[in-house]
């Protein structure tokens, strides 16, 4: 065990690939996570070696996973701010104010120091980031020792291990198995009539199902019966549903006019909606097997909605504003908001920064793309723009503002995670710079936080036993009942106030305490992506509220 005290790195890694693979262990839906896990290693490992690793290359790694969090949910942090998102963010709110009233209430009652307030807050609400912002929190705390400041500090950690596991267990289980049953719903076949309705009373598709007669279709023919026919009279004669892709005239491929006239044993490629190019075959003559050395000329498109036009529509609303949807044979088959896929059905609001999955023949895509946003570019991550944002987000923790005799202070995490919303907002308007494609987010992000979290533990490690012998019973508890309140409330406001839809608003539940795995056993008892509608605004408000919960904490409690 002398190696790996005397070489740091060696313990940090460890905890990282030893506690993934804890957090990977699944009972029913319910899993750790490799948060979770890479903590109870490292507290183990920690109370065992009495490794510690620099506190510089923990609040560098800070800064990377709170900068990423908030670049990740910026677009959909502004796009929110709107009525809609208001009526969602009021569930957010009754979180807020529960969890830190509760911890408060508990700190107050049992006479806990802050940093064991401040981890039954962090683990009961299932938001790591809280774990961050509050050790940072305690570090600026004047009238400490040194000694006490590293105390509280580890009980940060040691009391959001406990709470965090009770709190993981109980927002699953509420919100996927108990919630469905308190409003008398099934839940699967309420999100279907829910999605149903959505989508204008067509019916939706099982999670394993594919349409049987796909809407978009693409044929070519032989033209036996459309000799003389020009390609502009054609498209024109099923009212703009039709576009001529290609003609093939013997061994020639020729250029798509309008004013190009057809001829006998001409082979023609159409595209467009199946009816329409089913019509247009009785016009040109009979359906061939395919154009020989012409492919399909169907392409994919990722745009981001970057226009003020567009955002806030519905994607009906979309296609009637634009008719080169229709004339084109343009259609769009997913929507990605905040990494969550959205229902592509015709309800659906679109809002800024949606990542939009084009389909369709190119020349109408590149005539959409202008009109609705810009070609998302996430080749490659710019860093110039990232390591920019970092600094500025840095800079602003630094100011400190008095009240009184009380300074105060964002810190890095929250000044970084305000940059991160402003930098990853500010990209989502016009997404040609400032590159940070998701998979390189979401890598920074877990792995900023896991670092983070690995330091914490194997400092926090020798004083964690003591900690749970004197509290062992309350942070169980703690992580219960600061789950089941907060959410049955919620329940209540948004059902009987709000009037959000079951579905909806079982998924905004989830959403407002942050938890993946709780939408992950929505989606699993709904076989349907409905519940991530309501899931996807209160994820996105609660992830920049939730962490502030824990300077506002300790400086209740530390004033």
């Amino acid at each position: 065990m002398g190696v790996i005290k005397d070489h740091p790195e060696l313990a940090l890694f460890l905890c990282l690939a030893a506690g993934y693979l804890v957090g990977k262990l699944r009972v029913g839906p319910i899993a750790l996570g490799g948060i979770a896990g890479t903590l109870i290693v490292a507290l183990l490992l920690g109370a065992w070696t009495e490794a510690e690793v620099s506190d510089d290359v923990k609040t560098v790694f800070f800064a990377i996973f709170i900068f990423s969090l908030g670049y990740m949910a910026g677009p959909q942090f502004f796009a929110n701010l709107n009525r809609k998102g208001l009526r969602f963010g009021v569930l957010c709110l009754i979180e807020l104010v529960c969890v830190v009233s509760i911890a408060y209430g508990l700190a107050k009652a049992f006479d806990l120091d802050v940093g064991t307030a401040s981890g039954i807050l962090a683990g009961a609400a299932t938001e790591s980031a809280v774990v961050g912002t509050a050790t940072e929190s305690i570090g600026k705390l004047t009238g400490l020792t040194a000694a006490q400041i590293d105390e509280y500090q580890g009980n940060v950690a040691t009391a959001y291990t406990v709470c965090y596991l009770f709190g993981l267990i109980t927002i699953v289980l509420y919100s996927s198995q108990i919630m469905p049953m308190l409003l008398r719903i099934d839940l699967r076949e309420a999100s279907r009539e829910l999605w149903q309705t959505m989508r204008g009373g067509k019916g939706a598709l099982e999670s394993d199902e594919l349409p049987g007669l796909p809407g978009m279709v693409s044929r070519t023919y032989l033209v036996t019966t459309g000799d003389g026919l020009r390609v502009g009279e054609l498209q024109a004669l099923d009212g703009g549903l039709v576009t001529v892709e290609a003609v093939k005239r013997g061994s020639r491929t020729l250029t798509v006019d309008p004013d190009l006239e057809l001829t006998l044993s001409d082979l023609v490629l159409v595209v467009g909606r199946r009816a329409a190019v089913i019509d247009a075959g009785r016009h040109l003559g009979p359906e061939t097997s395919g154009i020989p050395g012409v492919e399909t000329p169907l392409a994919t498109k990722q745009v981001s909605v970057t226009e003020k036009s567009t955002a806030g529509l519905t994607i009906d609303e979309v296609r009637t504003r634009h008719p080169e949807f229709t004339a084109s044979g343009v259609y769009i088959t997913e929507v990605v908001r905040n990494e969550q896929h959205m229902p592509a059905s015709g309800e659906t609001v679109l809002e800024r920064g949606d990542v939009l999955t084009l389909v369709g023949a190119r020349s109408g895509l590149d005539r959409l793309v202008k009109k609705i946003g810009a070609v998302v570019r996430n080749d490659a991550a710019d860093f110039i723009y990232i390591g920019f944002g970092i600094v500025a987000g840095s800079l602003l923790g630094q100011i400190i503002v008095h009240a009184g005799d009380v300074p105060l202070s964002l810190g890095t995490g929250g000044g970084c995670l305000i940059s991160g919303l402003l930098f990853g907002w500010f990209r989502s308007l016009r997404q040609t710079f400032g590159a940070f494609p998701t998979q390189a987010a979401t890598t920074l992000k877990d792995m900023g936080l896991a670092v983070f979290i690995a330091c914490t533990g194997l400092t926090s490690g020798p004083q964690a036993w003591p900690l749970l012998k004197e509290y062992g019973a309350l942070l169980p508890f703690a992580g219960i009942a600061m789950v089941l309140i907060p959410a049955t409330l919620s329940l209540i406001v948004g059902l009987k106030l709000l009037k959000i839809e079951k579905p909806l608003l079982i998924g905004a539940i989830a959403g407002q305490q942050c938890s993946t795995p709780a939408i992950t056993a929505i989606s699993q008892v709904s076989q349907s992506t409905v519940p991530l509608l309501g899931y996807t605004i209160t994820y996105t408000l609660s992830n920049f509220l939730l962490p502030l919960t824990g300077p506002i904490l300790v400086g209740i409690l530390g004033a």
